[in-house]
């Protein structure tokens, strides 16, 4: 298992992004002294549907003021970020790759959310955390990449409280044609692991959940990789998700179009409950 983790941290290892990041920002005229959440939307959102598609999350999530949210999987921070202003509660964040925490510290500083916002360089699957932390937990477009899917789930349901509530928000297997890669979250199938919904129904149940809404957002998704494409026909703008995937973004972009089309692969969005 360790070295499918290490893998996947070099997947989305990229050095300098936090200058790249401060580059973008000034070029789309933001003031960095000021910087606001919704400036680094376009960003901070690695997941399909970016902005839009976390808020949807989170409303199912529900979290209260009160309540101490685990993001398991947080990237740069973006969704820890939102979750933190929006409703004012404590979050957490753990990711597997350094540079990612780096960046999602720093610009947690920036935007005045340092003192509700932790950051933790850890495994999914073996987190810092005492049992029955959490009162929610949310992870997106994270457990593509893990192939020990009973060791994940087993591990979010320990660090969360009985009656707490998980979001899942990942890309799923619809039947069994191959998949055309890379796409963003691997470059071949050598660091891809997908489940299909129904697969994930019982995964959730085996350790501890009860399902509650099981969401197919093929449209949406369909809609969100042709607008991103249209947008970049004259290049990227100055920030995008193009600053985490290089060069090959657009490669990605229009190879997930091609997979959710055809019908190989879907996001998908799934509210539990920790029994």
């Amino acid at each position: 298992m360790r070295k499918i983790e290490e893998a996947v941290a070099r997947h989305y290892g990229a050095s300098g992004l936090l200058a790249r990041i401060y580059a973008g920002l000034e070029a789309s005229g933001a003031d960095l002294d000021n910087l606001q959440p919704d400036d680094l939307a376009p960003v901070e959102e690695f997941h399909i549907g970016g902005r839009v598609a976390t808020a949807r999350a989170v409303e199912k999530l529900s979290p209260q003021e009160d309540h101490h949210v685990l993001d398991v999987g947080c990237g740069i921070g973006g969704t820890v970020r939102f979750i933190a202003g929006q409703v004012g509660c404590r979050v957490t964040g753990i990711d597997l790759t350094p540079d990612y925490i780096d960046v999602a510290q720093a610009l947690t500083e920036r935007t005045g959310l340092a003192g509700k916002v932790s950051y933790h360089v850890a495994s999914a699957l073996d987190m810092p955390f005492e049992d029955a932390s959490f009162d929610a937990a949310i992870t997106l477009h994270v457990a593509m990449n893990i192939p020990d899917r009973a060791g994940l789930y087993g591990e979010i349901a320990r660090v969360m409280k009985p009656g707490a509530r998980l979001c899942v928000y990942d890309v799923m297997k619809k039947n069994e044609e191959d998949i055309t890669y890379p796409v963003p979250w691997a470059q071949s199938a050598e660091t891809s692991h997908l489940t299909t919904p129904d697969e994930m129904r019982a995964l959730l149940g085996e350790s501890g959940f009860a399902v509650v809404e099981v969401e197919d957002r093929t449209d949406f998704a369909i809609e969100f990789f042709q607008q991103s494409l249209a947008a970049s026909t004259n290049g990227p703008p100055p920030l995008g998700l193009h600053l985490l995937m290089g060069a090959s973004a657009p490669e990605k972009f229009k190879n997930m179009l091609t997979n959710v089309e055809s019908g190989r692969i879907a996001p998908v969005q799934i509210i539990a409950s920790r029994g």
